[in-house]
């Protein structure tokens, strides 16, 4: 059975998930289950559903292919690369993706209410449990077992729109170090002494550098540590993602790097790094000094220290010139076989599918969501939808009720 959408209006809104999953496997869209409303069953595993359950089988299907440890693929390959520029640091890249809301938010002093936590944006196993939507639900553990250097690569889950640089399931990598309060600076000297004689003393050349960021009270220096160590872990902090980013865009003979101010509830003062490529500012990473209840939380009360977190996606996408992210999931050797070297290679386009469109309006309520919509079209449609766009938004003049139009752009990526 498949739906074909045309152009009429229906209603929407307002439908629990569990309703949706019900109809949808009733009608046989989607195989095997792996939701009741009873429970999920997940890594062999069983959690009790309740009423903060949104994962649908679709997405619980992704649980285990874990691209980012297969050596011939483009997350594999950037994901070693970044390993090769931090031989000393310790790799986790196994971590299950289901982790507790306390270590995706709580213990990164999240708040209640924050957007993140919403059911329209994150996919809740029930309402304690979660797939992880960051790396960084993993930073307060790492910290605790007494792991002073660290990176984690990992596949992450968030509900999102559909479009050709966003999936619901993607790949980060989390990277953080600290240093002794007392002795940090140096620490810092030290390990960039060691940097530059491991890598070169020009291991940041070619680099130009655009950074007007200053510490303000909307960013800043975090009252427990004395200048002198904050400001020598925020140097050592830009000179690694600064040494990174060099090389991995090692063929941009003169890379164009600028840092702007940014807020993170887990650091402070906080940055995002850019790039200047191919005529476009690129946000690499995100960035900042850790926040020290962290580290007291994590028992590492006289340490300080910096974190970052960045897409591998979104990297894998510039260097591989991959046009869609949705071609990370090909199977097709088609796609497989031209990574086998291992190296950085541009992707060569196989498929010639072309696009159909449909469109689909319906009147909504208060309780409609876009996410939810992408949901359930990613849960019938698949890797089938390349985008989907809003295409009209009527409200009538009487009854004031709503009315949107969706144009859902069917293209295969492989075929």
């Amino acid at each position: 059975m498949a739906f074909m959408y045309q152009a009429c209006r229906i209603p929407y809104g307002g439908l629990k998930q569990t309703t949706l999953l019900t109809l949808r496997r009733t009608t046989g869209l989607l195989g095997t289950p792996e939701v009741t409303k009873e429970q999920v069953k997940l890594e062999g595993k069983t959690y009790p559903a309740d009423e903060s359950t949104n994962v649908t089988p679709s997405i619980l299907s992704k649980v285990g292919r874990n691209l980012h440890n297969i050596p011939e693929h483009p997350i594999g390959i950037i994901k070693s690369l970044i390993y090769s520029k931090y031989p000393s640091f310790d790799k986790f890249d196994t971590f299950s993706p289901v982790v507790t809301t306390k270590q995706n938010f709580d213990d990164l002093l999240i708040p209640p209410g924050h957007p993140g936590r919403a059911l329209t944006d994150t996919y809740y196993l029930n309402n304690s449990t979660m797939l992880r939507t960051h790396t960084s639900a993993h930073q307060s553990s790492i910290l605790s077992s007494g792991c002073d250097k660290f990176l984690v690569a990992a596949d992450v889950y968030r509900r999102d729109e559909i479009d050709a640089s966003h999936y619901p399931v993607f790949h980060q990598m989390e990277g953080a170090q600290i240093f002794d309060m007392n002795n940090a600076v140096e620490q810092i000297h030290a390990d960039i002494k060691a940097q530059a004689a491991l890598f070169g003393e020009d291991n940041v050349a070619g680099i130009s550098t655009q950074d007007d960021t200053v510490i303000t009270p909307e960013n800043p220096l975090q009252a427990c540590h004395s200048e002198e160590a904050a400001l020598a872990t925020i140097a050592h902090l830009k000179h690694s993602l600064n040494s990174m980013v060099r090389k991995l865009f090692s063929d941009e003979k003169d890379l164009q790097v600028r840092w702007i101010d940014a807020y993170f509830p887990f650091t402070s003062p906080s940055w995002e790094m850019e790039i200047f490529y191919k005529g476009q500012w690129l946000e690499v990473y995100g960035c900042g000094v850790i926040k020290q209840e962290i580290l007291n939380n994590a028992g590492q009360g006289d340490k300080i220290g910096w974190a970052f977190g960045l897409g591998l996606e979104r990297l894998a996408m510039v260097l591989f010139g991959i046009p869609d992210i949705r071609l990370f999931w090909s199977q097709d050797e088609r796609f497989l076989s031209q990574f086998q070297s291992k190296e950085i290679v541009k992707f060569k386009p196989f498929s010639k599918h072309p696009s159909c469109t449909k469109d689909i309006s319906f009147w909504v309520n208060e309780a409609f969501h876009e996410n939810d919509f992408c949901e359930l079209i990613r849960d019938i449609a698949e890797d089938l939808v390349e985008d989907v766009k809003l295409v009209d938004d009527f409200t009538h003049p009487k009854t004031k009720k709503q009315s949107l139009c969706y144009r859902i752009n069917y293209r295969s990526m492989d075929r």
